[in-house]
This record gives C-alpha cells, structure tokens and sequence, in this order.
C-alpha cells in the first residue's frame, strides 16, 4: 500500500496552505465564518425571529440573540427532530448526534446538517492527519489501516425517516468509499448495537489486521486493547501491531492514562500521542505540534463562530462574551459556539484555557458542569487530572478511572471529598497515593487549599480502590458501553458515588 500511502499524504498536505492562511489572518476567518453563518440563516425560522436580515455585526448579533442552553434551544430542536425543516439552519437536517448525556440526565439530539458534516467533522478528520504528518513526514500511515470504536445509530424515536446516535457512528455512516476502504473494522462491525458483540468482533478482525493507527476515548480504547492482550497471550500491542505509529485522543484527558499507554500497552518511542478536542456539537482544535502536550490549535474555518464567557460572568443572567481578539491566556473561560448546524451562542458546557494566542492554541480545562463546589473549593478536572497524575507517579500506580464527589457535613462532622479509583496497577503505598493527591490540589488550587488548613472545613480525600473492571460494569448496568460514552470524572453531588459503591457492595 506505499503509493497509497504517497497519494493520500501527498493530498492530505496540500491542506497545510489553508490552515497557514486562517493562522496568519484569524480574526478575519471568524469574521468571514460569522457573516457566513448569518446568511445562511437569514431566513430560517431562528434567524426571521431575530431579524438576521438586519445584523451587520458581531455586537448586533451579541445584542440581540440570547446566549443558550441545550434545554433552552431544546423547543426548536425537537421540532426540527420531528421533521420541520428551516427552523434553526436552512438545509436539511437528516442526522442527529445523541450525546452521552454526562451533563444531564436525559440523552440530547443535537442537529448534524451536510455542512457540519463536511466543513466540520470530515474536514477536521483530515486535518488531524495533515497535522500529523507535517510533524511526522516520514510517516507510513497509510500502509496500514486505521483503527475506530465506533458508536450506534437508531432510527430517531421522534421521526423514524432520520437517524440518531453517536456522532462517531454518524461519521462513519457517511464516509466516502476512499477512507472506509483504509479503516477497520469495517462499518458494519463498527455499528454494531451490542458492545460485547462487537468487542468480539473487532478482536478477530483488527488483530489481523495492518493497523497503523487508533481514533478514539482513551476509555474505551484501553478496554479493547486489554482485551487483545488477554487473547492473544502478547505482551503489549505493538507484538500484535508491529508498525503502530499513532493514536489519537479525544473526548477525556489523556494525561491520567499516558503512563499505561507508553509502559504497557506501547512501550516504545515509535507511537506518538494526538489530541483532538471534537464532540457531538462540532469539531473544535487539533494538537498542531508533538511537543505542546495538552494544547490544541483552534481550528477556525470549520463553520464554528466562537464565543467565550469569563468565568466571573458565567452565573449572571447576561453574561459577557468576548470574541477571539478579546481573550487573554491561562483564562479560564466557557466557551460559547454558534454552527452550520443551527445551534445559536449555545453554551457547549465546557471550559478552555488559551495558551498561546499566535496562534490560538487552548487546553480543555473542564466542564462547566463537572466540578466539586460542596464546600466552595471549585476543584475542576484539569485539577483533578493533575493530582491523580502526581499520585500515581508517587506510589507508582497506574490510573485506569476514577470519579469524585463530596462527602458532606453532618451533625458535627467535617466534609471531605471521596474518591473511587479503578488502577490497572494500583498503588504500592495507597497512604501516600492519598496524601499525595491532597498536596497536589492543595498546591493547584487554592480555595481547596484554604478549606483544608488545619483541617478546618474538610479533612483528608477518602479513597476506595477498586477492583478492575468496576467501571466497565457500572457503564454496562447504566447502558453506556462504547462510543462517546464517559465516566463522569467530578460531580458536585453523591449520584454517581452512590450508585458505584451500591453496586461493588452487592457483587462482593
């Protein structure tokens, strides 16, 4: 396959021209993408009710249209989910990306149109690869085959002439001849319904296989692979793939499951590491060079106009946006998008942090919903993810998953945070894995800091190892095996902690 491999790298690189224009002229490309969006929705429904006709600048639109939630956008996205066209975006709407619903108790249906199919997740697809190979040019992905866990698609519940499911199996569904030909496992495997049928699946095929490169939550990715391990009796993947060069990352950070990655499942320097920041709503920044680990380019011609919301406003009824120009670094801000696919300053839910402004590079800092506040500390994930790397490294664990939540008051007692934490290697010294977890978000944030003094208000992290597999149960009991699904890292309530904990007393 090398002249495949020369013909796809040769057309993916021709791509670097077009980034190279919207870093040398970013505000500009927003600008451009901005005007697009207002034309092209001029005469939806949305846009006839905020009289698009009229807007001619950022500030009308900022004035005019009211920032949004999913549950506040949810009345004209269930109608265009019951077949009405041209209510938020003019062409049709045939896809509906569910979300795994982390964030809120029911599942959302977010609108895919052909444009944020095509200028957004293809283009940011073939993006991901250009960047790649402009760092590795004398790569040879493509004399093997790439590597997705796909998700599942249903017919919509409320219009079965349209179908919903993960935004990874809607991907799949539509790609063209040239790039199915160059994954596995083929479409129909990968959209399998039942993980466990599909698991088995991709281990017959995929070991036989070429495979180059991986796409896909480091999660589930660790699931599948542990699993080849286990059948096949290797000792890391690369003695199943010899010529494995890349994996590709997204959806949850990667700095907690890193260590497993390099020290037993590819110990060597051959495998490079790529973060992607994609999700159900579009696809947003792509890591543009190897050694910024955990910072991204954002990419700005996708058809995404970006707004971000400072965190000191974010409780306010009308908070304060700023637009690119206006950002400043190691801010944490929510971002705010407006799409080609008819989502309106609509408020992702999560938060960025930008690193570089020439050019604009962010980190994912968290979720404006995933936090511990119990007790004001506004511990985020990006903290979290620190301490529990630290941790590790200290007592020589490696992290498999974990979740958190507050312990609260009660009657006399002090509040404190618990932890459950699942390690494919756990900890030699599990009192100073917890002590160093402390120090650690004592030492990131200081509000944590301040209400653990003396043990003033909470006391030392309560922590329960458990065994392997816990989390992959819990997931299978909730019906969240595969796809965009994730285990909620931080929750400002005992929900998820609960439920976990329930279900490892009953199986002892």
């Amino acid at each position: 396959m090398s002249m495949l491999n020369d013909i796809l790298s040769f057309f993916l690189k021709r791509r670097i021209e077009r980034i190279e224009q919207f870093l040398r002229n970013p505000i500009d490309t927003q600008h451009r993408i901005f005007h697009d969006l207002i034309e092209n929705a001029r005469y939806t429904e949305w846009g006839l009710k905020y009289d698009y006709s009229s807007i001619d600048t950022i500030k009308d639109f900022q004035e005019r249209v009211p920032i949004s939630t999913y549950e506040e956008l949810y009345p004209y996205i269930e109608r265009v989910l019951k077949g009405e066209q041209n209510v938020l975006w003019a062409s049709e709407i045939k896809w509906f990306s569910k979300s795994s619903g982390t964030t809120n108790s029911r599942s959302k249906f977010i609108p895919v149109s052909e444009e944020s199919l095509e200028d957004c997740h293809y283009r940011g697809g073939k993006d991901m690869m250009t960047l790649y190979l402009n760092n590795r040019p004398e790569a040879k992905l493509y004399d093997g085959k790439g590597l997705s866990i796909g998700g599942t698609l249903h017919p919509n519940p409320f219009n079965a002439t349209t179908q919903a499911g993960d935004i990874s199996a809607v991907i799949t569904k539509n790609l063209p001849a040239w790039a199915d030909f160059i994954r596995t496992p083929p479409s129909e495997i990968a959209l399998l319904d039942n993980w466990e049928e599909k698991m088995e699946q991709m281990i017959q095929i995929c070991t036989q296989e070429n495979v180059t490169s991986i796409l896909g939550v480091p999660t589930w990715t660790v699931v599948l692979l542990e699993n080849i391990l286990e059948r096949t009796g290797k000792k890391n993947i690369l003695e199943v793939w010899p010529n494995f060069e890349v994996f590709v990352h997204g959806a949850v950070a990667f700095q907690p499951y890193r260590d497993l990655f390099r020290t037993k499942l590819f110990p060597s320097d051959q495998v490079t590491y790529l973060e992607t920041y994609n999700a159900s709503e579009g696809f947003f920044a792509i890591q543009d060079e190897l050694s910024r680990v955990g910072e991204m380019l954002l990419m700005l011609d996708y058809g995404v106009f970006y707004e971000f919301i400072p965190m000191e406003e974010w409780d306010k009824e009308h908070p304060k946006t700023l637009t690119l120009e206006e950002v400043e670094l190691d801010k944490n801000y929510a971002l705010v998008i407006s799409t080609n696919a008819g989502l309106w300053r609509y408020k992702i839910g999560d938060t960025v942090k930008f690193t570089s402004i020439d050019p604009y590079r962010i980190k994912v800092s968290g979720r404006t919903k995933h936090f511990i506040n119990a007790f004001g500390e506004e511990v985020v994930i990006e903290n979290a993810d620190m301490a529990i790397t630290e941790a590790c490294a200290a007592a020589s664990a490696t992290i498999a998953d974990y979740t958190a939540g507050p312990v609260y008051m009660g009657d006399g007692s002090k509040g404190c945070h618990e932890w459950i934490i699942e390690c494919s290697k756990k900890p030699e010294n599990e009192a100073l894995f917890i002590e160093t977890l402390d120090n650690s978000l004592r030492k990131v944030n200081s509000d944590y800091d301040a209400k653990r003094y003396k043990d003033m208000a909470l006391l030392l992290p309560k922590v329960h190892f458990v065994e392997n597999g816990t989390f992959y149960q819990w997931m299978s009991k909730r019906g969240k095996l595969g796809g965009q699904n994730k285990v909620p890292r931080l929750s400002n309530s005992r929900e998820y902690l609960d439920d976990i904990l329930l279900m490892v007393r009953e199986l002892a």
